[in-house]
């Protein structure tokens, strides 16, 4: 199991927002991710910066999948005018932090 990260931002004045609609994730939302394989996902907000971190066995089969899923879609087109998101051209993925330092 390898653990991933990504930050992305709240736009100014959605934070409660964002909240709210976390707390009231759509069912079909977290069925999609459980199916590509994400694990143990967490998403953090400092001010307007989200830091998220999940798992997963296989990267790749994950973004596969996601990039698929109607559900996904949908939920990106709801959630895109409260965020700003960067994503890596080459994966159509939010950039990935490289990792910097691990304790066991």
């Amino acid at each position: 199991m390898t653990g991933y990260a990504w930050v992305l931002e709240v736009r100014p004045g959605y934070e409660d927002e964002y909240k709210r609609r976390h707390d009231e994730i759509w069912p079909e939302m977290v069925e999609m991710l459980t199916k590509a394989g994400i694990r143990n996902y967490n998403i953090f907000r400092h001010g307007l910066t989200l830091f998220g971190y999940f798992e997963t066995d296989d990267l790749e089969a994950s973004r596969t999948a996601i990039a698929a899923s109607d559900v996904n879609r949908r939920w990106g087109d709801w959630m895109g005018p409260i965020m700003k998101v960067e994503t890596d051209p080459a994966t159509d993925f939010p950039f990935l932090l490289p990792k910097q330092f691990y304790m066991a």
